[in-house]
């Protein structure tokens, strides 16, 4: 393993410490939940769902973090802005801890920060994502929230790969006006997550672990992935049994932590049970590697409760 250089910042959201030296934190797990397709969803468009397994799906992935020392963030997906706020309401009954505001709709993400501002929530909030997508509505709308945490999606349609991604964030490369990063700090975002985009496998997937090496060594902020889903874009896994399926999701992300990440977008809050593990070993692992470059380890964190 390795010490950085460049001073690592560690953003704070409700609580959770995202960021910092390899080995000195604990990795940060998003579990999804109301995810389009999932079973306990009966009307994707109102938000109608079956909250009794909600509600134990969400009391599951707080038994783990709190088992393993890895604390975890409540990603919300909605259809529309009438689900979210079926589902704001849900995770506010039963979750204290910071979630994350998504949908494939960008009317209905901006209208999510409204809405979180209105509702005293938006320390809470992450949104997810400020992108090349990203438009002066959308941005009016992040502007005029309250909401100051994002995940910043550095994906480079023109340049794939690191240096891409990179370009990207800090200039805009060849797709924007200005880097990423700018644009998110003049829509009043402070605490930047920063998220490569992971394609798909045999299509550069594997330029997310470089990268987030790469990212945290120039820019010193809080780096992690979604890499679940390039397991899960493998045609020849999904012919394979389930117990195979969940052996390559948790490796995937026990090799993005690996690779420096800190934290994990680790996709179907389903798959709590093999993540969770997974990631605290890996924390275990990092924690030992970096006893020899004066890096010190918090103390809530898997190393202390679980050897």
């Amino acid at each position: 393993m390795f010490r950085f250089s460049k001073e690592q910042s560690i953003v704070n959201v409700a609580g959770v410490k995202i960021g910092g030296q390899c080995g000195q934190l604990p990795s940060v797990l998003c579990g999804t939940i109301f995810y389009q397709g999932q079973k306990i969803i009966a009307d994707e468009e109102r938000g109608i769902f079956d909250r009794t397994a909600a509600e134990k799906l969400v009391s599951r992935q707080a038994e783990l973090s709190e088992e393993t020392e890895c604390p975890s963030v409540l990603h919300l997906y909605a259809r529309s802005i009438a689900a979210f706020e079926r589902y704001l309401d849900f995770a506010e009954q039963i979750w204290s801890g910071p979630f994350i505001i998504d949908s494939a709709d960008a009317a209905t993400r901006s209208a999510a920060a409204l809405l979180v501002s209105e509702n005293g929530l938006a320390d809470k909030a992450i949104y997810n994502s400020i992108s090349l997508a990203t438009d002066e509505k959308e941005a009016q709308a992040l502007a005029e929230s309250e909401v100051d945490s994002a995940i910043i999606l550095a994906y480079n349609p023109s340049q794939p790969g690191v240096d891409g991604s990179l370009a990207i964030l800090e200039g805009g490369g060849s797709v924007c006006e200005k880097g990423l990063l700018t644009a998110a700090h003049e829509m009043g975002l402070r605490n930047l997550l920063i998220d490569p985009a992971v394609l798909p496998l045999g299509n550069g997937a594997g330029s997310a672990l470089r990268f987030s090496v790469a990212a945290k060594a120039r820019l010193g902020l809080p780096v992690g992935s979604g890499i679940h889903n390039a397991v899960s874009s493998w045609p020849w896994l999904r012919k394979k049994e389930t117990m195979i399926r969940k052996g390559c999701d948790a490796a995937a992300s026990a090799m993005q932590l690996l690779a420096a990440a800190d934290f994990l977008l680790y996709g179907p809050i389903e798959s709590a049970e093999i993540i969770f593990p997974a990631a605290a070993l890996a924390d275990i692992l990092i924690a030992e590697a970096v006893r020899d470059l004066d890096i010190a380890t918090s103390e809530r964190h898997p190393i202390q409760r679980l050897v």
